[in-house]
Parts: C-alpha cells; sequence; structure tokens
C-alpha cells in the first residue's frame, strides 16, 4: 500500500491508498519543531501493523524544516521502503507555464495533476487552507498560475487581534445575511464574504481563459465552511492533494 503525506502550514494530511483506492486517511497538526524521531514515532502509531502494510511513500510539503524532518524520518524508519518526495525534478507530467516554476508550491502542482486527470481541463482548484490558492488547469493538463489570498482562519485570526470588541467564533453558516449580533455578524462576513470571494476571482479567472471551464474543484480543509454558498464551484474533493500524490508516485518508478 502506498503511504501520501501532504505536509502543509496548518496541517498534514495522511492517506493510504491500496492502488487507486483510498484505504484510510488522517488529518493532524503540522509542527514545524518536530524531530525526524518524533514524525516517526507519530507515523508508526497510526500506520501500527496489521491493519497498514506499508509498501512505498509519496510525499510533499510547503514547510521547509518539516521536509528536513521528514527526509530524515524516511531515512531513519523507512528505509527500506520505495519514497518520492514532490520537488524540482520529479516527473509530474505537468507542464509548467509559469514565470519560474521552481517558486510554485508542490501542492498547487499535483493538485493540478489530480484535477485535470479527474475532470479534464481547462479547470481551476481552490484549495482551502492557511492561504487560499487559486490554481489555473489549461486544457492540456498544463499549469497556468492563479491567484493567493489570505485563508480564512488568518483573516478570522486577525480580526479578533487587531479590533478590540470582536473574537473568533466558530465557523458556520449564520441563520441570516444580516447578523443580529456581534457573532451572526462575523459568521455572515465570513461564510458569505469567502463565498463571494471565490466565486469573483474564478469568474474572473474563467473570462481571462475564454473558454469554458470544465470544473471548479474545491479542496483543503477549510472547504466545507463556504463551498454550499459558492455559486461557482462543481466539485468537492477533500483529498485531491493525496491523489494527486498517488499519480506522482506511478510517474516516477523507484526502488528502495
Amino acid at each position: 500500500m502506498l503511504l501520501c503525506i501532504d505536509i502543509g502550514n496548518t496541517n498534514t494530511v495522511l492517506a493510504v491508498f491500496d492502488r487507486d483506492t483510498l484505504v484510510h486517511s488522517w488529518r493532524i497538526k503540522t509542527d514545524v519543531r518536530a524531530t525526524a524521531d518524533e514524525l516517526g514515532l507519530l507515523l508508526r502509531g497510526l500506520l501500527a501493523p496489521p491493519a497498514v502494510a506499508i509498501t512505498a511513500v509519496s510525499a510533499s510539503s510547503t514547510v521547509p524544516a518539516a521536509l528536513r524532518a521528514l527526509r530524515g524520518m524516511l531515512t531513519r524508519y523507512y528505509s527500506d521502503l520505495p519514497a518520492v518526495i514532490v520537488e524540482p525534478g520529479i516527473r509530474t507530467g505537468v507542464p509548467m507555464a509559469v514565470d519560474n516554476p521552481k517558486e510554485a508550491g508542490a501542492d498547487r502542482v499535483v493538485n493540478t495533476l489530480a484535477a485535470y486527470t479527474l475532470f479534464g481541463g481547462p479547470a481551476v482548484v481552490v484549495d482551502f487552507g492557511t492561504s487560499t490558492n487559486f490554481d489555473v488547469v489549461g486544457p492540456r493538463g498544463e499549469y497556468l498560475g492563479g491567484a493567493l489570498t489570505a485563508g480564512i482562519e488568518i483573516s478570522v485570526d486577525a480580526l479578533a487581534v487587531r479590533a478590540a470588541q470582536l473574537r473568533r467564533v466558530e465557523l458556520v453558516k449564520p441563520a441570516r445575511a444580516i447578523g443580529k449580533n456581534t457573532v451572526e455578524c462575523l459568521q455572515s462576513g465570513v461564510v458569505f464574504g469567502f463565498a463571494g470571494q471565490v466565486d469573483g476571482i474564478v469568474r474572473r479567472l474563467a473570462a481571462e481563459l475564454g473558454e469554458p471551464l470544465a470544473a471548479v474543484v474545491a479542496t483543503g480543509g477549510l472547504a466545507s465552511v463556504v463551498i454550499d454558498e459558492c455559486e461557482t464551484i462543481t466539485h468537492f474533493e477533500p483529498m485531491l492533494t493525496l491523489i494527486g500524490l498517488r499519480l506522482v508516485f506511478e510517474r516516477n518508478p523507484v526502488t528502495s
């Protein structure tokens, strides 16, 4: 079975695939101070046999410190397994139609691959994470670039820190758009505001492409907060990045 690891700024998501079938998945917080040994012990706890028998690993990280720990963990605890880490030089099958391909995060590249494989192109991936990423997939599966905005939790945290009478609230849809108290007002602004932002940016991206989109795919840990209010989202695939990591592994046959 293939273990896929996506280390993001806030959360680390793991999934185990038996060929193309997702068997297990977990979401844990990312700790940039975690050592290779701590990461190894955590994974060994999650993957305790006989429930999960891992035969290979595919991973990516947008966090340099966590990436170093990941490499150390794989070397120390899983050196006998074939492993692929998405970075420059790894075959993804995604043509990079941007100014500097090395600037593109590994998650954006594998999201492009997964979206094109599942839904075709052109398409837009909206990844709701620490930042909200809009990734544009060309008609032949190429990565065309996109847009970045502050994520939902970052925006809520900033309001709570900078505004004396505001605080963090539960991220759920309010009963109405016209809030009758501070909590409802914040929830309305977050949920309907971010939904409007998503629709506005997606429509601009589609207009610039000049052709109909095959799909607008939402993914990421915070997608469920707003996607029901988004008019442009056509598909929700919470495991899109993990599926992309599986596809990258298939393109890079390695041995231990």
